[in-house]
């Protein structure tokens, strides 16, 4: 078996995430970096700002990232890891560039990426990877010795990413009141994306309806039903809905939205409703405000009681669960033989991402993968 604290050839960790405003006068110029090169003009984005005006300008994925980066640490102290861990943003500081920068600097020359993203597609794993090819090729430029970069897994179906969403939802039923509690529909919510970024999801041989990204999703939503079900002998209903769309009306997105998904649970006399936000890893701002604002909202206009469970955060199930992919993927890049843990039908998710997995509209230079453009 490959020693649980090996982390060789490894010598750092970066938290990369997607980063969001800390203050309001942050909030436009975080939305300016969001939608570089689309020409939204300011006025719009001050519109779109008011999902942050609302909370004070402050994006919580900021503090969610800081409490995980110290769940990791505490985590990989406790059992014996050596491995220092940093933290960089796609969109607002600390910038992935100059964290990049910063750990080269301290002489880090092999690091593995873990993306605040469980699933395969564009958004949650392709860009990243293009972010780091640019980071790189900033780098570069800066006549800096660059890293080789390593990005983990997809690890939706990883039973410490598992474990908190399911018991997150049996404390949602039990806030229910009793008379409904039985009777309650399960709402896996997660982020909606166009369809055609849905169907390219995943290797090329999991394109099509849906793609990996769907398929990912319902795996992780009849794993959790499958646990409640045992846990308390009641046989919940569910669906797999879809929150935070934000593209042109003409475009197709997956549906249906979870406002939608309410009305139409409610008309049908569902008694009550658990919302599981099985796409976020932390609370942020589309979930405080897309399901605990205006979900929340048509709940009461509708009179259906409804709870939100927790996304995993910066749960200590999550953080040995971060632990146990590090070592595996290490002791992978030794060449050793390695058990790969993972729950329900689909099984552990590749290490390297293929050529032809989850590809832009227009193609990009893309790091940590088989078409990578840095070894």
């Amino acid at each position: 078996m490959p020693d649980a604290r090996d982390v060789s050839p490894y010598d750092a960790l970066l938290l990369l995430s997607f980063g969001g405003p800390e203050g309001p006068d942050d909030v436009v110029p975080f939305l300016e970096n969001v939608t570089r090169g689309r020409g939204i003009p300011k006025e719009r984005l001050k519109e779109v700002g008011q999902h942050y005006f609302l909370f004070g300008g402050v994006s919580p994925i900021n503090d969610q990232n800081r409490a995980l980066l110290d769940a990791l640490r505490k985590d990989f102290a406790d059992h014996g890891l050596d491995l220092p861990v940093y933290w960089g943003n796609r969109n607002w500081a600390p910038y992935l560039t100059d964290t990049l920068r910063e750990m080269v600097r301290d002489g880090r020359r092999r690091i593995l990426v873990l993306a605040t993203s469980a699933y395969a597609s564009y958004s949650g794993c392709r860009q990243y990877r293009e972010n780091l090819a640019d980071a790189l090729a900033a780098l570069e430029a800066e006549g800096l010795e660059l890293p080789k970069v390593d990005k983990l897994r997809h690890y939706f179906n990883h039973p410490g990413f598992l474990e908190p969403m399911i018991d997150g939802v049996l404390r949602s039923l039990a806030e229910l009141p009793e008379d409904v509690r039985d009777g309650a529909h399960l709402a896996f919510s997660t982020h909606s994306i166009p369809t055609a970024a849905a169907d390219t999801s995943g290797p090329v041989e999991e394109h099509g309806d849906g793609g990996a990204y769907v398929k990912q999703h319902l795996d992780v939503a009849q794993q959790i039903a499958d646990a409640v079900r045992e846990r308390t002998g009641v046989d919940h209903p569910w669906q797999l809905v879809y929150q935070s769309r934000s593209g042109a009306p003409h475009i197709p997105w997956l549906e249906p939205d979870i406002c939608d998904h309410l009305d139409e649970r409610h008309a049908a006399g569902v008694p009550a409703v658990v919302v599981a936000p099985i796409g976020f890893v932390s609370d942020h701002m589309e979930v405080l405000y897309d399901l605990d604002t205006e979900a929340r909202a048509r709940a009461e206009e509708l009179g259906l009681p409804m709870r939100r469970s927790a996304t995993v955060g910066a749960d200590p199930r999550f953080a040995a669960a971060i632990r146990e992919l590090v070592t595996e993927r290490a002791a992978a890049e030794r060449g050793q033989d390695v058990t790969r843990c993972a729950l329900g039908a689909l099984g552990a998710s590749h290490d390297l991402c293929p050529v032809g997995c989850c590809p832009a509209r227009a193609p990009r230079p893309a790091a940590a993968g088989a078409d990578s453009t840095y070894a």
